[in-house]
């Protein structure tokens, strides 16, 4: 009997053994649920302990088109214009008479646009011979583009057919009924084939050098550098070359600079 109760603690005491060995061998138990209270502390902790996300700049609304400057309209001078026309008895009354070595006819009014001293356009009249339109138009159309200036542009009948007082008024000229200087010939401006330009800074020299137009005389030798001067193998002078015009500054012994002709005289 004392056997059998000894052989039952032995047993019992086993049990408790196994229980014990098996919790410390890893046998886990269902996880509690956390107390309300701690819980949101803990929230706030790691809330607090984390560093503030940077602010996302708000939607800027969309940028609407704005209407394009306008572009700027280049306003430059006008463009070289020629027009020529019949000449009228009266428009001649002074310049043009009976036995002339040209007929009436035979002359042309060309208006014209050239550039001015004051670096700025104007509308000039010429009268030339009808075969001289083309040659006339061609070089002052070259002029007009190269902004190269001229004083003045009438015709001579503006001075009553005088040309010693239309040079004096530095103008630009061509017909001419009238003799060549220092001679009894026809000069080259009687048939409507001869032009003057810029007298005063061209003038015409005599072969001692002396000048009949007191305010040219300062531009009696070449080469002279000023606005409106026409010097030897310079682009005014090849322009009319182009065109099968010489210039009176090639002349031997006369000077005459202010002076191109479709002859050469």
């Amino acid at each position: 009997m004392r056997g059998s109760r000894f052989v039952m603690r032995i047993q019992a005491t086993l049990v408790v053994a196994v229980g014990c060995l098996a919790a410390a061998c890893g046998t886990t138990t269902a996880p509690q649920p956390a107390q309300p209270g701690r819980q949101a502390q803990a929230t706030q902790g790691a809330q607090a302990a984390q560093p503030p996300a940077a602010s996302s700049p708000a939607p800027s609304a969309a940028p609407t088109s704005a209407a394009p400057a306008p572009t700027p309209t280049r306003t430059g001078p006008p463009k070289f214009t020629a027009k020529v026309s019949k000449v009228t008895r009266d428009q001649v009354r002074y310049s043009w008479r009976p036995g002339c070595p040209v007929p009436l006819d035979n002359l042309r009014m060309i208006t014209m646009t050239y550039w001015g001293f004051d670096d700025k356009p104007h509308t000039g009249r010429m009268v030339v011979n009808k075969d001289a339109t083309d040659a006339i138009t061609t070089v002052f159309g070259r002029l007009y583009g190269w902004r190269w200036p001229i004083y003045k542009m009438e015709p001579v009948d503006a001075y009553k057919g005088d040309d010693f007082d239309s040079i004096d008024a530095n103008n630009t000229s061509a017909f001419n009924c009238r003799a060549a200087t220092g001679s009894s010939n026809w000069s080259q401006h009687a048939y409507g084939r001869a032009v003057d330009i810029n007298p005063l800074q061209n003038p015409y020299v005599s072969s001692d050098g002396t000048v009949a137009h007191k305010n040219a005389r300062r531009y009696a030798k070449r080469p002279v550098h000023e606005p409106g001067v026409i010097n030897p193998g310079d682009r005014v002078v090849k322009a009319f070359q182009q065109v099968g015009w010489e210039w009176g500054g090639y002349w031997t012994g006369i000077k005459d600079y202010q002076h191109f002709s479709k002859s050469g005289n």
